[in-house]
Parts: C-alpha cells; structure tokens; sequence
C-alpha cells in the first residue's frame, strides 16, 4: 500500500505541474478580448488599406513629400452633433466674389496649373470615379467646400447617380475622357472622340455639358488643346500639387499658392486625401472655390 500511495503522489503532482504550464500564455501571444493581439489590430474605420485605382503617378511632382495629418489648431471646425469629422475639416470663412480672368483667343483651349489670380483661393479637383466612398458625400456636406470632379465615363458609368449626389451638395462636373487614354500623339480623330464623347456623355447624365478639361496623366499636345477648343470646352487643366495617402506632394516650395490647382482621386485613402488637401489649403490662409468661377461666363 506505501508503494501505490507513492505512485498515486508522483502522479498527482505531474498532472498539477501540466496545469500550470497549460494556464501560461505562450510569449508574444497576449490577449485581447479572447483573440491574439496580433489579430485584434485593424484600420481605422472609413480607411482602406488596399491600393485604389491606378493613377498613382498621374504627374505626381517629384518634389517634396509634406504629413498634413494634423488640423490646423486655429482652424478646426466645430462640427455639428454627431458628425463623424469633428476636429478634422478645417473651417473655412465666406470665400471672395469670384474675379473672373479672361481666356487668350487662339485656335486651342488654354492650359493652366494655377489660375492667374490675387484673390486668396485654391482650386481642389478629383479625378475618374473608379472608388466611390460613401464617406464622400457626408464630407462635402461637412466641409461645405466647393470641388471640380473631373469624370472618366468608363469609370462612373456603373454609377452615376453616386456622382449626382455630389453634384447636388456643390461638386462641379467637369470632362476627363471616356476611357482615359493617354491622348499625346493621338490623332485627331481619336482624341476628339474621347473628349467630345465624354463631354456629350456628362451632358446627358447630368443636364449641363462641361466647360472644361483635364487630360487623363496630364500628358497632352496641341492636338489635345484644338479637340478641346473644337469641343466647346474653355480650357484644359494641369496642377501644382497632388494628394495621395493624406500625403499632399507640392511642384513648388511648401505650401499652396493663390490659385493653385491641387489633384486628388477617387481611391480608397478619399477620406485621409479629402482632409488632407482642406487642411493644406486652409494652412496656407486661403479658400477652396470652383474653377468655373472664375473663369468667362458662358
């Protein structure tokens, strides 16, 4: 009987020594609400992490790189109750009357990458539609900023009454192809099926034929500017700073200017881009305004 009594003690304290062990988490395996901690991290509500449509290097500038993730202290809304963005759209005074410039005759559109104007404003435009963010409409009404959509047929013809919504809350839309080609080298024939096309397009989606242009990447040639011109469209549009990722990228110096075009895209990062590009504009002391504004009346 001493004998088993022995083995029975050996083998009680063998079962309470695994026990132990059993109770201990594995190193680098703490846990959050029943599930790794690893696991328990994700993106921030409303942000993608996935890449969105291909235009990435639509002619981004190779310049300087500037984190605009911060809102300006002095310059922070007091959004209204509820509001998803509280603290994180600038806040924007009564922008100027628009002082409209005047367009040189010529037998092609104008091109331009800032409006030549004193007035403090800056020009936010985004292009194609591929991603469409329900956020965006909830941060146009938010923000109460004026935006140029630059629309590619190819990219919102699946949807086009998400882009009406946004027309409808002060977006202006403008003309970027049908398919979005790159037009430079092109014919005639071709470019002037892509530009018209996409303006005739818009015109018969939305009521109003566009007055302007932006070539898809930017790239474009005399040809591009005679087919706008032929098209009814006043002038063509390039930019002076690019927004990516909440990244704003500026050509020159580090800041926007008076009459400054700034480039953003419908991609999953819209929301981190949309505030990012507000609160640029607003750190440089201007306002967002259209560019059909200030350009002739027709």
């Amino acid at each position: 009987m001493s004998r088993i009594g022995a083995l029975l003690g050996v083998i009680t304290a063998l079962t309470l020594a695994v026990a132990a062990c059993d109770d201990k988490a594995a190193p680098g395996h703490s846990q959050v609400n029943g599930a790794p901690a690893s696991a328990a991290a994700s993106p921030a509500p409303g942000v993608s992490t996935s890449p969105g449509d291909d235009d990435s290097d639509e002619g981004d500038p190779q310049s300087s790189a500037t984190q605009t993730g911060k809102p300006s202290a002095s310059k922070t809304t007091q959004a209204p109750a509820g509001s998803t963005y509280a603290g994180r759209l600038p806040k924007f005074g009564t922008p100027p009357a628009p002082a409209r410039i005047g367009l040189p005759e010529g037998a092609g559109a104008p091109y331009f990458s800032r409006i030549p104007t004193d007035q403090p404003v800056a020009f936010l435009t985004i292009d194609d539609g591929w991603v469409k963010r329900p956020e965006a409409l909830e941060l146009l009404r938010e923000s109460g900023a004026k935006v140029t959509l630059f629309l590619t047929i190819n990219a919102i013809k699946d949807n086009p009454g998400y882009f009406k919504q946004l027309r409808d809350a002060g977006a202006d839309i403008e003309a970027h192809t049908l398919t979005h080609p790159n037009l430079k080298g092109k014919s005639y024939d071709f470019q002037k099926r892509e530009i018209c096309g996409s303006a005739d397009q818009l015109a018969g989606l939305y009521g109003q034929r566009p007055k302007l242009f932006r070539p898809p990447f930017g790239d474009k040639d005399a040809t591009t500017l005679k087919v706008a011109h032929d098209c009814g469209l006043q002038a063509g549009f390039f930019w002076k700073e690019t927004v990516d990722k909440g990244i704003v990228r500026y050509q020159e110096g580090h800041s926007v200017q008076k009459g400054d075009i700034v480039l953003m895209h419908f991609r999953d990062r819209f929301v981190d881009d949309f505030i990012a590009a507000l609160q640029a504009i607003s750190a440089a002391g201007l306002t967002p305004a259209l560019l059909t504004d200030y350009l002739p009346a027709t």
